[in-house]
């Protein structure tokens, strides 16, 4: 029996913008809108989702990429 191990589909939100602070397209400390313009036709399930992790969509950047463990 193989045990697959499921990840939090807030780690592909989290690991997307970790690359993209890595690679200055964002900075850490720009708003969360503004990872809108770059998930498109997904933003609207990422902003629920990240309003339902207690986020405000001005905070920066770097509070989503602090987050170590993501719970329900």
């Amino acid at each position: 029996m193989t045990i697959e191990k499921v990840i939090h589909p807030m780690v592909k939100i989290q690991s997307k913008v970790t690359a993209l602070v890595d690679s200055n397209i964002l900075k850490s400390d720009d708003s969360l809108w503004k990872i809108a313009f770059l998930f498109g036709d997904e933003w609207s399930y990422w902003k629920q989702e990240l309003l339902d992790f207690g986020f405000s969509l001005q905070d920066p950047v770097s509070e989503l990429i602090l987050v170590e463990s993501w719970e329900e």
